[in-house]
């Protein structure tokens, strides 16, 4: 992705002209755990009291979800956040979507997706994910596969704001980092860098 600037503010910049539209693109980094851990533990609620699902599939989906979580994330970052169109609009679009993040990494409110985003994505792949599970077994995949879209969210957030001294977090820090200022066609996982050393876009940490 190539980009003119990168701005070291924690402000944001202004993208839209309404201001109804100015503020649904912008969210405080708590949002998110307001809205998906009450569905998350709804879900699992559903999956072991009301579906009866033994706690034995429910470890066995929820670790499914958690891994196809981490292959999503992977996927939605390197080829749909970080695919660059040539129509003027689909730029603006691009811009919108992922773009400005590069632009302005610090941007304390456009770090985490705002809900009118991320439900709608939700929603989109609960019903797909529906089209191969079905009852308990859909909730406790889902339940998962969302806590992992937590973890990830989160954790971007974190990543940009928080001095760590663990070395796991010390290491994803640092794998995020490079991508952002130094090479934004590599390290597209953010919560895991699993799938870049899979398909070989993993930085050379040497």
């Amino acid at each position: 992705m190539k980009k003119n600037f990168v701005s070291n503010s924690q402000e944001s910049v202004r993208m839209f002209r309404y201001d109804w539209m100015e503020a649904l693109s912008k969210v405080h980094w708590t949002v998110p755990l307001y809205i998906y851990v009450p569905v998350i533990l709804f879900l699992s609620w559903l999956a072991l009291y009301v579906e009866q699902l033994s706690v034995l599939f429910f470890i066995g989906y929820a670790t499914l979800g958690l891994f196809v979580w981490t292959l999503t994330e992977y996927v939605l970052h390197r080829f749909v956040f970080h695919y660059v169109p040539k129509a003027k609009w689909a730029l603006r679009l691009h811009f919108i979507f992922h773009g400005v993040h590069h632009d302005y990494p610090n941007d304390t409110r456009r770090l985490v997706m705002p809900p009118s985003a991320s439900i709608p994505m939700a929603t989109a792949l609960y019903f797909l994910f529906a089209l191969l599970l079905s009852g308990g077994e859909l909730y406790a995949f889902f339940a998962a596969f969302l806590l992992g879209y937590l973890f990830y969210d989160i954790s971007h957030y974190a990543l940009h704001h928080f001095n760590f001294k663990g070395e796991f977090w010390k290491k994803l820090k640092k794998h995020h980092m490079l991508h952002h200022y130094s090479d934004a066609t590599k390290g597209y996982g953010v919560s895991s860098s699993l799938w870049d050393k899979i398909f070989g876009s993993d930085f050379d940490k040497k």
